[in-house]
């Protein structure tokens, strides 16, 4: 595997390992400096605030990485996320953890830059792959995250955000010593009316045949958004998990996305096709949150987790996809408006998953799940009706 490879892939695994390190204790955070038990509502604020931000700037950055490089935006949005955790690692009071979430939603270009870094380096044959692998570096950050945050949680409500602002300072600086710039810069001009964040939006809503893969994106993450909002206040008040068990099954989760996306990808679209690799990612995460939603007991959480990871082989078939619908020219471009897709969803999801959790948690803690399941369905006609452009040959 190229070098640059290995170093984007081993700075998303640090980045992954940092945002699962908060997830199993953030409710607890938020009980202590709000002063209150029922969090969801708060929950669901944070992230939508930071998914506020991403959308403003994620589009913006994407459009400044084609120009200026990838390299130094990646390392501008590095920064910001040290500065995040280091802002919850101290925050007393309510109005700094707002600040800090704020600050890590506006330079949180990470997934952006990283896949059009990816693409800059990949011939079409092998990106599905390599998204995939990228992928996979998630699910092995959220392997040790949110263990390590459940553990260290147990300990002292602050040590896990701390361990966090360590590790983005060492993916700092990782990527400012060992990541080369995957394009030549053009260093033309900027044109400030292109930093207008709607304006990419507007680019990519003109073209009519990208407008079913960015409402399969938006409905993907929207969908995504529900675990990191109700995972944690659905394993305390389904089974009254504490931290460390939190953790643990979250890390399952890790361990069977890793598996799943790092080798299935490649064979499913082989033997299934792009359109039948989506269609059964998204049976197996539908099925899974059918038995998440009625499950009595702990380990049958554990059990079907096999069966959601499957849900990991669609992602990378649609992002292989999606970098068919435009020029490499505008990869960067494109990745933006991605990004600003699911910023957007992320802005609403939580706000809308946190108000169903508010309203179902105190009876039925898994009724979210089936929630959860009906919105992904929403996405087969979406598949069945996709258009697929032909792959370019490279020599």
């Amino acid at each position: 595997m190229k070098r640059p490879l290995i170093v984007i892939f081993t700075a998303i695994v640090l980045d992954a390992v940092g945002i699962g390190l908060i997830f199993p204790i953030l409710p607890s955070l938020l009980r202590e400096v709000t002063h209150t038990q029922d969090v969801a509502p708060y929950i669901g604020a944070l992230t939508a605030l930071y998914a506020v931000m991403q959308f403003i700037f994620a589009p913006v950055l994407g459009a400044l990485s084609d120009r200026l490089g990838r390299r130094p935006v990646l390392l501008l949005s590095l920064g910001g996320a040290a500065i995040n955790y280091l802002f919850l690692a101290f925050a007393p009071n309510l109005w700094m953890l707002v600040l800090g979430r704020a600050i890590a939603g506006l330079t949180s270009a990470n997934v952006a830059v990283a896949s059009a870094y990816i693409t800059d380096i990949s011939p079409e044959d092998k990106r599905a792959r390599r998204f995939g692998l990228f992928n996979a570096m998630f699910g092995i950050g959220f392997i040790l995250g949110p263990v390590l945050g459940g553990a260290l949680g147990d300990y002292g409500l602050r040590l896990p955000f701390m361990a966090a602002t360590v590790l983005n300072l060492c993916n700092l600086l990782l990527a400012f010593f060992s990541l080369p710039e995957s394009r030549p810069p053009t260093r033309g001009k900027i044109d400030l009316v292109s930093l207008n964040p709607l304006r990419p939006l507007r680019w990519a809503f003109s073209l009519k045949s990208l407008w079913p893969v960015l409402a399969l994106f938006f409905i993907f993450s929207a969908t995504g958004e529900a675990y990191g909002i109700c995972w944690a206040l659905w394993g305390h008040d389904a089974f009254q998990w504490n931290g460390l068990w939190i953790g643990l099954s979250l890390g399952t989760f890790g361990v069977c996305q890793a598996a799943a996306q790092a080798f299935l990808p490649g064979p499913a679209v082989k033997w299934l096709g792009e359109r039948g690799a989506i269609l059964t990612g998204i049976a197996g995460v539908c099925t899974a949150l059918t038995v998440m939603a009625f499950a009595r007991q702990g380990w049958m959480v554990f059990a079907i987790m096999p069966v959601f990871a499957l849900g990991g082989i669609g992602v990378p078939a649609l992002q292989s996809l999606a970098t068919r619908q435009v020029d490499d020219k505008l990869q960067g471009q494109f990745q933006g408006v991605l990004a600003s897709t699911v910023s957007l969803a992320s802005i609403v999801a939580p706000l809308v998953f946190s108000s169903v959790y508010f309203a179902v948690g105190s009876h039925w803690p898994g009724a979210i799940w089936l929630t959860v399941a009906c919105v992904y369905a929403l996405t087969v006609p979406l598949v069945l009706g996709l258009r697929f452009k032909p792959s370019a040959v490279r020599t």
